[in-house]
């Protein structure tokens, strides 16, 4: 299982992003930052203060460095997608679905839906084949034009929707059961007085609507995003 859990230094991202919302090419710079960084300390771990011997940790450093590294490459190669630079295709090679703007509306069913908001691979592959000669092409602006107020990205949503329900989690034990009578920070009981790990189905459902309420909802995002 993923470890989803974030720190207080962790949430706080100002650092690494100059505006509202972190441009590609800010993201490639940072992990270029940050390969530099794991390849020096590679190269100061081969004269420990201390009589160890740290070849492992120098190769791990190294080997973690060039996997940031191809990120990082590949994020500035989508820089120059999303402005604009790079040709596209305006259709998947192998479905001929189109993408972005075109997609709406369609029915993709074996690939999980329209391709409104194209993914990394996705795209690193449209640009590929709009290489072949003789097809015709687009650019990520003009593909994408009107497309990103409301949206966020699976990852942001999921957070969200850990956010929520830890929220909920909270919300449930400061209201009052009218199932069993628990009352502020006691869990639901069972007939018998036992404990219960879930709330009756009424505590939760207000527990809900009132974390809902204060969090603001957009479609089937968990709560709302932010300036949509």
């Amino acid at each position: 299982m993923k470890n989803t859990h974030e720190t207080a230094a962790e949430t706080d991202i100002s650092a690494v992003m100059a505006g509202r919302l972190i441009t590609l090419d800010e993201l490639a710079t940072e992990l270029s930052a940050i390969e530099l960084r794991l390849r020096q300390l590679a190269r100061a771990a081969e004269v420990p203060a201390s009589p160890v011997e740290l070849a492992d940790v120098i190769d791990s450093l190294r080997s973690t460095a060039s996997n940031v590294r191809e990120t990082g490459d590949r994020m500035g190669l989508l820089a120059r997608i999303i402005d604009g630079d790079v040709p596209l295709s305006p259709r998947f090679r192998d479905s001929d679905d189109p993408w972005g703007v075109a997609a709406r509306g369609t029915d993709r069913q074996g690939w999980g839906g329209p391709a409104i908001v194209p993914t990394v691979w996705q795209l690193l592959k449209l640009a590929q084949d709009a290489e072949r000669p003789g097809g015709e092409t687009t650019t990520y602006p003009e593909a994408m034009e009107g497309i990103g107020i409301g949206w966020e990205s699976r990852a942001a949503s999921a957070r969200r929707r850990r956010e929520r329900d830890a929220a909920v989690a909270r919300e449930v034990l400061t209201l009052t059961c009218e199932k069993c009578g628990a009352t502020d920070g006691e869990q639901c009981k069972t007939k018998t007085g036992w404990a219960a790990d879930k709330a009756h189905v009424g505590r939760q459902r207000q527990a809900e609507a009132n974390v809902d309420e204060r969090l603001g909802t957009l479609g089937d995002n968990p709560v709302a995003v932010p300036d949509a």
